[in-house]
């Protein structure tokens, strides 16, 4: 049994302990594991991949690494509570999978070492420094999902030629939000798509968002990559079913749970690499030397199921390049 100690605190931040201390106390070092999502179904097969990359570097769960789970089941104001439990827990580094859980973690800890899986430009998000010399005490990966907007863009342009007003939905508290309005509506421009840009952070909104696209008569939508959306999907998709609107997103969640479409990267590569990075840290290399690592694989997702229910005829172009079409 993992034996627990009292924690020292000193100007509210918790000290870490080196892992040479724990290695002489006998004890498993530990990973705290933070996600805004449930255990069950997908996020239960990426919580593998993660643990799969910490065997790639030497770790294996209940063997010499113990990890302390922390799920916030999509309720986003959970995570900074539940990252204050991690550090109080002394755990040896956090794994924070998405942006709020890595800024809740950030809040909670300037010891103890962090890695985190983003969808967004960690620079701009003020977690590290720069890609390459992070600093401080986080790392990890950055999927980059917004930048792939344009991209979702194109395939949706593909799969619907003749809808010619579609809808983005962009969460206005990131703080990209406004470039990233500006690169999509010049992504738009060039395919000949009038595109509206709707705001949403909270449930009401999302309402009140699709209510404002029947108006404009929108024919599309593409939801950007914002962990409010993901927690949110499936209202969304049942949204977009009532409106008979056909929606991609970057996850492929959305797409199994009914959405048209997903485009992204690959999420479980994502989360393998995160494991991996977790590994060395927990062999002594420090966050602050550790270059934020990017994605690079990606992951189209076509559901079959709801194109036909939307009327949409998927060529068989686009069904070749998919990586999964769900039928």
């Amino acid at each position: 049994m993992r034996r627990r100690t009292f924690i020292t605190l000193l100007g509210g931040a918790a000290v870490a302990w080196p892992l040479a201390a724990q290695a002489q106390q006998g004890a498993l070092p530990v990973v705290g594991w933070l996600n805004s999502e449930t255990p069950e179904g997908g996020y239960g097969l990426l919580a593998a991949a993660f643990r799969q990359g910490l065997s790639e570097s030497g770790f294996v769960e209940g063997r010499n690494v113990t990890i302390e789970y922390r799920w916030a089941r999509g309720q986003i104001d959970r995570l900074p509570a539940l990252a204050a439990e991690l550090v109080h827990d002394r755990v040896t580094v956090i794994a924070a999978a998405g942006t709020v859980s890595a800024r809740a973690a950030k809040a909670a800890t300037t010891t103890i070492p962090i890695v985190f899986s983003v969808a967004t430009d960690p620079v701009a998000m003020g977690l590290v420094a720069s890609l390459n010399r992070p600093g401080g005490n986080l790392t990890g990966v950055a999927n980059l999902m917004v930048e792939l907007g344009q991209k979702q863009l194109e395939l949706l342009h593909q799969l619907v030629p003749a809808v010619a007003i579609m809808a983005v939905l962009i969460n206005p508290i990131l703080p990209a939000a406004e470039s990233q309005a500006r690169d999509l509506q010049a992504a738009a421009r060039k395919l000949g798509i009038d595109l509206h840009v709707l705001h949403a952070s909270t449930e009401r909104d999302l309402d009140t968002a699709f209510a404002k696209m029947a108006d404009m008569r929108v024919g599309a939508l593409a939801i950007t990559a914002d962990a409010f959306f993901l927690s949110r999907r499936e209202q969304i998709i049942a949204l977009a079913a009532r409106h008979s609107l056909p929606a991609t997103s970057p996850w492929r969640e959305a797409a199994a749970a009914g959405g048209l479409m997903s485009y992204g990267t690959s999420d479980a590569d994502g989360y393998r690499q995160l494991g991996s990075y977790a590994g060395r840290i927990l062999k002594g290399e420090k966050p602050a030397n550790l270059p934020v690592q990017q994605s690079t694989k990606f992951e189209l997702i076509i559901n079959l199921k709801t194109a036909k229910a939307l009327g949409i005829d998927v060529p068989l172009q686009i069904q070749q390049l998919a990586d999964e079409v769900i039928e």
